[in-house]
């Protein structure tokens, strides 16, 4: 079976355009997951964790202006824009919202697929948290995304670039599963020479530096999936 490009999320309220998206979407090797409202939005982005967010703004029961507001609290997933509102206030609003790319109705496919490309691949360059410093536990641990620093306890801790690349994952999306295969394609990229199960020695390691073994914090073993990142006491710094 050939490998998915990512997962994207299809908000928009009419039908037609839903089908025409997905159609295209999925002829690039997308797999898309579908939304016809903003509280169906939520709940499918809290499900599927997607790679990509297409939006429109003008939703029944939340409106996309929320939706997107909501998703900018939890992730820096991209979101293209997807809308019927051409005034430049408008689209100067969907940017200051959280949206990293704007498409006016009526639109061609084509355009969109091109533009989910490019996004996916520039966002690919580097796993982008919410902020660029981080702490748990009353700064029992701190990440500094910018400078690609790890303390623990107030102490430097030496992170090899791939488990601080596996952290910057799990962090980006906080209590999201993941399996082996998507840390590899996710953090350590489709040029990863390594074997599925060094992910769990890389985890191992990382685990050593940042928490107690035995009885882990931070990052979680979910049996028979993965791993995910979770704690519930964190803020930005």
């Amino acid at each position: 079976m050939k490998k998915t490009e990512g997962t994207i999320l299809v908000v928009d309220d009419e039908p037609k355009i839903v089908e025409a998206v997905q159609a295209y979407l999925e002829s690039s090797n997308y797999k898309v997951v579908i939304a016809l409202d903003g509280e169906q939005a939520i709940k499918q982005f809290d499900k599927v964790y997607p790679d990509l967010v297409v939006l429109d703004l003008m939703l029944p029961k939340i409106s996309g202006e929320q939706v997107c507001q909501m998703i900018r609290k939890k992730s820096r997933v991209p979101i293209i824009m997807l809308t019927a509102k051409v005034q430049e206030t408008d689209k100067l609003n969907g940017f200051n919202i959280g949206a990293d790319d704007y498409i006016t109705k009526p639109f061609s496919p084509r355009e969109l697929v091109a533009r989910v490309k490019s996004l996916l691949r520039r966002c690919s360059e580097g796993v982008s948290p919410l902020f660029n410093k981080m702490s748990w536990n009353n700064g029992d641990l701190e990440v500094d995304f910018t400078e690609m620093l790890v303390k623990k306890a107030g102490k430097d801790v030496k992170l090899t670039p791939n488990e601080f690349k596996l952290l910057s994952t799990m962090i980006k999306y906080p209590k999201k599963t993941f399996t082996r295969d998507e840390l590899i394609d996710t953090a350590l990229g489709v040029d990863y020479d390594g074997f599925e199960r060094t992910i769990d020695s890389h985890i191992k390691n990382l685990r050593s530096k940042i928490e107690d073994s035995s009885n882990p914090q931070y990052v979680h073993t979910v049996r028979g999936i993965g791993y995910k990142f979770g704690c519930d006491d964190d803020n930005e710094i």
